[in-house]
């Protein structure tokens, strides 16, 4: 088996920590996570399906979902400064260049983006400060399930 991708975009907080903890939350109380929904489809939309949590914590839901980790943002516990399993952690500058032509990409630049995925590990995250109109306006999670 592989690594399932799973993506994000949230309202911008200069406090990634708390958008990241706030994202988790609501993925977690929304049920969208394995073992609840096998394999959450992306992107998540108003209409994606929210069957409620099945557990009573995301711990207890981490750990009945074993090694393949629940397939979703609950896998990333915190923000690191360096790409560490569990943990989201800035995509490197010279991967926003190279991938975007710029510090600083849009939304679309982002969704239309195939290869981000190819700078990702499994059980790892990035996440990327989104512009636009020159200022920040959200903040887009990415990752790779553990298996």
């Amino acid at each position: 088996m592989g690594g399932h991708p799973w993506f994000y975009f949230v309202d911008y907080d200069a406090d990634v920590n708390s958008a990241l903890q706030r994202l988790r939350e609501r993925e977690f109380q929304a049920g969208r996570y394995n073992p609840v929904i096998d394999f959450p489809d992306f992107p998540v939309t108003p209409e994606s399906p929210a069957p409620g949590a099945g557990h009573d914590s995301i711990e207890e839901a981490f750990e009945e979902a074993d090694a393949d980790g629940t397939r979703s943002i609950l896998d990333m516990m915190t923000v690191s400064d360096v790409p560490d399993y569990s943990a989201v952690a800035p995509l490197p500058q010279e991967d926003l260049l190279d991938l975007f032509g710029t510090e600083r990409p849009t939304h679309e630049m982002i969704e239309e983006s195939e290869e981000l995925y190819d700078k990702l590990e499994r059980g790892q995250g990035v996440y990327i400060i989104v512009y636009k109109d020159g200022q920040p306006s959200e903040i887009f999670f990415a990752g790779y399930s553990f298996d």
